[in-house]
This record gives structure tokens, sequence and C-alpha cells, in this order.
């Protein structure tokens, strides 16, 4: 068969898979495909999505409206901006002031909500970002490259992969970022700003008018230092004070909380001004949400329903959290001192085992050999002008996922010890 390649189409630049698309591709090339029972997928970020303990009944139907047909309002129909708000405000704000459907805008996705936002940076906006965090930044920031500064802060080993409060305060006042985005908790590393921590993260944007974008996706994901499920998300909501005039803006949606990955449901929160912006950028980025999913979203939230969903979540992933912890930990793999509170990930280092098995790359191939995936760190080492380095900084770092259910991650441990003593 004749292929075709960039030669023949050199007016399309090359786009690189993201490092997890490239992880399952390179998967596919050994049968794999999503849902394949002989496979042990703890790479990429997905929630089991079926039945759980003392979760509410799956939906499995929605009944639509002859106007679902049409074209709908680019930032989501008043109705679920409604039930998004009111399910923030009685999650986060209780007590407090209030936010509106007019602080909402929903989209097809947590992917597609950013892109909206950093579609509406004016050129010479100073955007620092994250190392290591979400892949995806990579690709938001690059066509950005030529007409905004882009900076970077890295998260060091010695911290446990986060930024101390102490160090991003002092990040904001000398360089003076205009935005900042960041997922928190975050991934890969599990890490988690919260607290009076995230208040003072807040103050610190605050005064320094920079925008703050906290990506809270994996926020339902939250644990005690002992590993039992904590009482509540994390969350940068309840810390805001004015909520149109405050420069935080946070996203979430139904794909990893609530295990609707499918439905591509995400939205985001905040000023109203920013949202306006926002949605108008949508209407040539995206061209609005499907009605037929908003109508599922509105279900979902519903008061009671929510909370019964989100809170049997946190106590299954957090048994889950313990057998990916404890196996690693058998089998010599390591998290950093500061051990992960947040996601459903483990950042964990591979330094010690054997041979060239210690390098992410090798392991992962090698790893693909007995149907296990997982996900080399240098993905999460946020390059936007695409230069790799030499030595790459993440090397023996590994992320692990225990999204699967607790079946596949004790397979996929039972398969990585073969893989390890078979290089011993």
């Amino acid at each position: 068969m004749e292929e075709y390649g960039s030669a023949d189409f050199p007016m399309v630049r090359y786009v690189p898979y993201m490092g997890v698309i490239w992880t399952v591709n390179e998967a596919s090339k050994l049968g794999f495909y999503n849902g394949h029972p002989d496979w042990c997928n703890v790479g990429q970020g997905q929630p089991e999505v079926g039945t759980i303990d003392g979760a509410p009944d799956r939906i499995e139907s929605l009944k639509l409206q002859p106007s679902d047909a049409a074209y709908g309002p680019v930032g989501g129909t008043l109705e679920v901006r409604e039930a998004i708000a009111d399910w923030v405000n009685r999650t986060y704000r209780k007590g407090m002031s209030q936010y509106t459907a007019e602080n909402v805008s929903f989209a097809c996705g947590g992917r597609l909500a950013l892109t909206r936002l950093y579609s509406i940076f004016k050129d010479g906006a100073r955007i620092a970002y994250k190392n290591p965090d979400y892949t995806a930044y990579e690709d938001y920031l690059y066509p950005l490259r030529h007409n905004c500064e882009l900076i970077e802060l890295r998260a060091e080993e010695k911290d446990g992969f986060t930024v101390p409060v102490e160090r991003f305060e002092n990040f904001m006042h000398d360089v003076r970022p205009n935005a900042f985005v960041f997922s928190n908790p975050c991934n890969p590393t599990g890490q988690v700003i919260k607290d009076e921590a995230m208040d003072r993260y807040i103050e610190a944007a605050r005064k320094e008018n920079c925008l703050l974008g906290a990506d809270e996706f994996y926020a339902t994901f939250s644990y005690n230092e002992d590993g039992s499920p904590a009482e509540k998300a994390v969350s940068a909501l309840p810390y805001v004070k004015d909520i149109n005039r405050d420069p935080v803006i946070v996203f979430d949606g139904l794909t990893k909380g609530f295990r609707y990955p499918g439905w591509r449901a995400g939205w985001a929160i905040g000023p109203k001004y920013l949202i306006e912006m926002i949605n108008r950028a949508a209407s040539a980025v995206d061209g609005g949400p499907s009605t037929m999913v908003q109508r599922g979203v509105i279900e979902e939230l519903a008061e009671g329903h929510a909370e019964a969903e989100l809170l049997a979540t946190r106590k299954e992933f957090a048994v889950k959290r313990k057998m990916m912890m404890e196996g690693l930990a058998e089998l010599g793999i390591h998290t950093p001192a500061n051990q992960p509170l947040g996601t459903f990930y483990l950042w964990a280092s591979i330094e010690n085992l054997p041979g060239k098995l210690s390098d992410a790359d090798y392991f992962f191939h090698a790893c693909l050999q007995k149907k296990v995936i997982t996900v080399p760190g240098h993905f999460f080492d946020v390059r936007p002008f695409r230069v790799r380095p030499t030595n790459e900084p993440y090397h023996h770092w590994v992320r692990f996922s225990y999204g699967p259910n607790r079946q596949t991650i004790k397979t996929a441990l039972e398969r990585i010890a073969q893989v390890i003593a078979e290089h011993r």
C-alpha cells in the first residue's frame, strides 16, 4: 500500500500524539483496543465507568426533545448552567456569595473548555505553566509561543513535585505572570494544593492580578494522610471572595469523579466577564455543545444523586489507591516522600529497577509485551517550544493509573512483577 506523508502535504504542520494517546496507539499495534479483556490499561486517565458499591444506578437512557436537533447556546443551555451553578454552590459555597448561570460555560469536555480559555489570551500575555503537569497543556501553549511569553515554574522532587506556597508567592511577585493554569489535584503527580495553601495561592494571584486557572477534574479524588477518603473534594472555589472580580476560573466536569468520560461534559466557572469572553470565542472555536448530553448532566447533578455518586467514587478509589501504592512498593517502585493525596494516579520512580528497566521508555515497551500499558514520565514535562533536552528529567518516572477496576489493577501488578523478574 502506498503511504503518504509530510512531503506530500507541506502546508500542514506535523502534529505529535499527546502522551497518553501515543501509549494507546503503541499498544494498538499489539492488538489493544479500549475494553479489551486481556489488557491492563493502567496508563490512560479513565476511571472505571461501571457500577460501584454505594453509587446510584448509572444513567443509561435520555429522553430527547425535538429542539435537541437544533443548535443550542454556545455556552450551554440555561438549564444546565443553572444545574452546574447549584451543584457548585451547595458543594463549595455554603453561606457564601453564590455563582449563577452567568458564571458558567459548558463545553464538550474539559479539553475543549481549556482550549476556549487559551484562545482568548491577548498578544503579549505572560502565561505561566507548571512542570510536571497535564500533557495537553503543551498543545494549548504551542500555538501561543510566538505571540505570548511562556514562563515555566518547575516543581522539584525535594518538594514531592509540588510548588510550596512560599515559592509560589515569590514567583507571583518576582515574575508577575498574567495567567497561570495548573491541574489541582495534579495530573500526573497526585499532589494537592488545598486549605490555607490554596487560600494563599489565590491571594497571591489576586494581589498581582494574575488569572489563576485551576483544572479541578480530579477534585473528587481526595485522600487523608492515612489513605482514607477525605470528607470533601479539593477546590479553589471556597476561597474566592468576589466571584465576579477575583481572577479565578475553575474547570471541572463529569469525566473523572462522576465517571462519565464518554459524555464529553465539561465546564468553566468564573467571573461573568471571563465567561462571556470564553463563550464568544466558543462561537468560532467549536460552535457549542450537544443539548442531548446536557440533559444527562442535569440528571446527574441532581441534589442527593451527585453527592452519593461522588462519595461512592471517593471510597472505592481510596481502596484502589492502597492496592496500587502497596503493590508498587513491594516491586521496588516508589512514590515521592510527599505521598500523593489526590487524583487516581501514582507518580513513581523506577530508578531502582534492574538494568534498562529503570528507563521509563524501556519499561513501557517491556510492560506492553505483558499487555500492560503505563505512561513514561517525560510526556508530562511540558515543552511548549517542542525542544526536548538531551537528558530527560523524568526518564526514571512513570505514571500509573488506578482508574480501572480492582481486578485489572491486581493483574497489572502481577504482570509487572513478571517483567521485573525476567530482568533480574
